[in-house]
């Protein structure tokens, strides 16, 4: 017992006098230097996508069988976010396909599909990454006063203690879920809402009822049952989380959603400092992974690294520190391992068909949107998650 103490502190007193002389720790080491992949990297993957994507567009300017504007909306999005121009045909054939969904209320739909906040929310990103010179600032102006009518409020007779209130689903008749509704805010955000608006406001309440955390925030039935700090599909309608119920009736958390929430949440104005914000780090520090969709599986996993890229980037984080505080570069690490599962012919496909994701248009729009967020960002501060 004596030598094992013995060589305890000599270990400690070693580390220790590394530490004294300004020898970093391998953890430490990781939160310095430049984060992501240098300028062109990507460059070679995003050509493959796009032109397998030129191979797919149907004449009449869309992609999918899936009807109406919604995948290519966000195809269309994913192409202008990885460099292709406004004035590109293949940008054009899609812009102008879009525009053939327009309606006389503002909304860019098809009625048959019923899903017109969704549809509309990615057809306005799409146009509002296209716009120069002002040339669709009428048609996302129309829009976005279109989406603003969709969210659940008084004009539905609702009251602010709603589970509903604040929030947006497929359409006016589907009840709100926190996937919509982060399309929804996403879009009046590139529609020029600022965060004082009503709108953001609203949708804040909506936001943090999805969230496991209980609080002033959310008093909803099921705050208290995991209390964990991530996300779930929606409160509304009895609750629903695509990761199931525990015994008690809790909805699990997942990460799509958490990433989502966290998004949007910073989308709305709601500051780094707030408990909500940093109950959601803390849930997807715990998570960190690029092999699944924690919560969900294989499920959704592309709409997850889109959300993750995403979210990651407008929370400014530079580095997350995972649970067993590692700092992960993950715009590094997002950036390689998307770009070692994309197929010869150019596309993304997750193995798993759910979440339409069997669909390689709609998934490799997702790998690109996530790519965007992968190379070295202009201003690098080398900050970790919460700052650490």
């Amino acid at each position: 017992m004596l030598r094992s103490s013995g060589v305890s502190c000599r270990v400690g007193l070693t580390l220790a006098l590394l530490l004294g002389m300004g020898v970093a720790s391998p953890v430490a080491a990781q939160q310095t230097g430049p984060v992501g992949l240098p300028p062109g990297a990507l460059a070679k993957s995003r050509q493959a996508a796009a032109a397998f994507l030129r191979t797919t567009q149907s004449d009449d300017g869309h992609w999918s069988d899936y009807p109406g504007p919604a995948i290519t909306g966000i195809v269309t999005k994913s192409l202008l976010d990885s460099g292709v121009e406004p004035g590109d045909p293949m940008i054009q054939k899609a812009l102008a396909y879009l525009k053939r969904a327009l309606q006389p209320d503002g909304g860019i739909y098809t009625k048959e599909n019923k899903v017109s906040n969704y549809e509309t929310s990615v057809a306005l990103l799409a146009f509002a990454a296209a716009n120069r010179d002002g040339q669709y600032d009428e048609l996302i102006a129309n829009a976005r006063d279109f989406l603003k009518k969709l969210q659940w409020d008084e004009t539905e007779g609702l009251s602010a203690d709603d589970p509903r209130y604040g929030g947006g689903g497929y359409g006016r008749s589907e009840r709100p879920d926190l996937s919509n509704t982060s399309f929804l805010l996403e879009a009046l955000k590139a529609a020029g809402v600022p965060e004082n608006d009503e709108s953001m406001k609203k949708v804040v309440i909506f936001l943090s009822r999805c969230q496991n955390l209980e609080s002033e925030h959310n008093t909803t039935e099921f705050a208290s049952k995991i209390n964990d700090g991530g996300f779930y599909y929606t409160p509304a309608g009895g609750g629903n989380s695509q990761a199931g119920t525990d015994a008690n009736g809790g909805l699990r958390s997942y990460a799509s959603m958490t990433y989502a929430g966290l998004k949007s949440m910073i989308y709305a104005g709601v500051g780094p400092e707030d408990p909500r914000v940093k109950a959601a780090m803390e849930w997807l520090k715990k998570h960190y992974t690029l092999a699944e969709n924690p919560g969900m599986g294989q499920k959704g996993l592309y709409y997850y690294y889109h959300t993750f890229a995403k979210a990651l980037s407008v929370a400014k984080v530079d580095r997350m520190v995972d649970a067993k505080q590692v700092a992960h570069d993950w715009r590094k690490e997002l950036g390689e391992h998307l770009v070692a599962k994309q197929r010869d012919n150019g596309a993304w496909i997750n193995t798993d068909s759910g979440w339409l994701e069997g669909d390689p248009n709609l998934v490799t729009a997702y790998a690109l949107m996530a790519l965007k967020y992968c190379e070295t960002p202009a201003a690098n501060t080398g900050r970790p998650a919460g700052g650490k």
